[in-house]
């Protein structure tokens, strides 16, 4: 992933956005105050521009590993040794730290939310966004509001790994992943009224339309080779029709196959200086959970604005995320 591309900055800059993006409400403003949501009449904000993004570069690479993959167990290990030992550190570091910014009734020892906070993370599923007595005057409550969306992309991981059966017949997976796309695109333009608001396994149906259509989208693109087909004139082009469409308010319609193919093709047109980005490592998904919690810590002790706020949290988020890439992700990667 690290050859000859732009894909570790574009993580890297997609982490950044959601950063930026969350201190917006964590200060105390609302996100409508960003500028990219005022110049674009309401249609995005950073944080959605990040996780669309993040989503669609998963869903391409994931693809390509199922692909590779001599086995489903070891198709699971990468995706669980890519995951949990840097999700397991934060939250012992979570709960380490929480007693003393704990200001509730009684011992936090005894507190059944603080005692269930890591095993319910930890879980994905179990998601458990808010510890009793703890940050109870930010503007949020919750600890670590980042972590919501892994579950999502931890079940889109296991949604690939039944394409490994037939991994060998492209033809066969094109046209699936093609079926599943218009299918998720038709229930997101036609029917979110009514899936919105269900839920599975505490996974929105929105979330679940939006989110899991931009991982299908880089898996569909994976599966076309479409990255044989870069060039500077498709980039050009995608680039024309994403800015008239943010114009004429059009964006949601065609985002899911345009914003997705975008950024494979800017992904595989080497920019120099760039292109060698990965070589610090790849910070992007420390950057993404360590964050909220910088955030909300900040906001305890110091009440920041939004622009300290932002530029605080970015940079020691950028230091933790260094440590945790090389002290703990890119060990555990050697196992695979």
């Amino acid at each position: 992933m690290r050859k000859d591309n732009n894909f570790d900055f574009l993580r890297f800059l997609f982490a950044v956005f959601v950063v930026l993006s969350h201190a917006y409400p964590l200060s105390g403003t609302d996100e409508t105050q960003q500028w990219i949501y005022k110049m674009t009449n309401g249609q995005i904000v950073l944080a959605q521009i990040g996780l669309s993004g993040f989503f669609v570069i998963s869903g391409f690479f994931i693809f390509q590993s199922m692909e590779r993959s001599k086995s489903l167990l070891q198709y699971y290990k990468k995706r669980m040794l890519r995951l949990f030992p840097a999700l397991l550190v934060l939250l012992l570091i979570t709960v380490v730290v929480v007693p003393f910014v704990y200001t509730g009734v009684g011992s936090v020892f005894s507190n059944s939310t603080y005692l269930s906070y890591l095993p319910n993370n930890i879980s994905l599923f179990g998601f458990q966004g808010v510890i009793d007595g703890v940050f109870d005057t930010n503007h949020y409550k919750a600890i670590n509001g980042s972590l919501w969306t892994i579950r999502y992309e931890f079940t889109l991981y296991i949604v690939i790994s039944f394409l490994f059966f037939i991994k060998t017949k492209q033809k066969l997976l094109v046209v699936l992943l093609a079926l599943v796309f218009i299918l998720f695109s038709v229930l997101y333009l036609f029917f979110m009224g009514r899936f919105s608001g269900s839920s599975i396994l505490g996974m929105q149906g929105y979330h679940i339309l939006n989110l899991g259509n931009f991982f299908i989208a880089g898996s569909l693109l994976a599966s076309l080779k479409f990255e044989k087909y870069k060039s500077k004139s498709l980039l050009f082009i995608l680039i024309l029709i994403l800015i008239l469409a943010l114009y004429f308010d059009f964006y949601d319609v065609i985002k899911h196959l345009i914003f997705s193919m975008f950024i494979i093709v800017l992904g595989y047109t080497p920019i120099k200086g760039i292109k060698d980005f990965g070589k610090i490592g790849d910070l992007s998904y420390g950057i993404y959970i360590y964050s909220f919690f910088i955030q909300q810590l900040l906001m305890w002790f110091f009440k920041l604005n939004t622009i300290n706020l932002a530029v605080y949290s970015l940079l020691i988020s950028v230091v933790l995320a260094y440590l945790s890439w090389h002290l703990v992700e890119k060990k555990a990667l050697k196992y695979k």
